[in-house]
């Protein structure tokens, strides 16, 4: 698999390219936990959105998973570690923000549990990947660009560590 390495001018280059795609107003803004902290926060900012709330979703490891359970991994059950109450989010227009849309399960759950609690969401992401998207023609609502490279964005980096990489450079 191609790997990209970005710098920070290749992220402020996507926010720029997302910004203009917003064509509504966001009551609030779901970032999910680790990945769209970074991209959820510099939007933030510059939608200047007060209601910032935060989702940790986890499925289950193949180790913790019987042989049949291995077969369908993709089809688990998504387990919520920290989600909003539904009375922030209900009859608002939230925009939910990750860093990159793969096979889409994670930014799915959050979509769909912030629609169970009567929200409004909408999607955001850096990259989009639709050649490992599970969700067939559903992409997300607003991204930075399409890629089939696997991502490593600059807060990625090995802080204090051989091998940091620095400006989308291994020294």
């Amino acid at each position: 698999m191609r790997k990209e390495l970005l710098t920070w001018d290749d992220i402020d280059k996507l926010i720029d390219h997302i910004i203009p795609q917003f064509n509504l107003e966001f009551e609030g803004m779901v970032m999910i936990t680790r990945g769209g902290i970074i991209p959820g926060g510099l939007i933030a900012a510059i939608l200047q959105l007060e209601n910032i709330l935060t989702a940790a979703v986890d499925f289950p490891a193949e180790a913790e998973m019987d042989s049949r359970q291995k077969n369908s991994r993709f089809l688990a059950w998504p387990k919520f570690i920290q989600f909003p109450d539904d009375q922030v989010l209900a009859s608002r227009r939230i925009l939910i923000v990750d860093d990159v849309w793969g096979s889409g399960r994670t930014i799915a759950a959050v979509k769909n549990r912030v629609a169970s609690a009567a929200g409004l969401p909408y999607t955001c992401v850096l990259h989009f990947n639709p050649n490992r998207n599970l969700f067939g023609t559903s992409k997300p609502d607003y991204y930075g660009a399409i890629t089939d490279a696997y991502i490593v964005y600059p807060w990625e980096n090995p802080h204090g560590q051989e091998g940091v990489l620095l400006g989308g450079l291994d020294v």
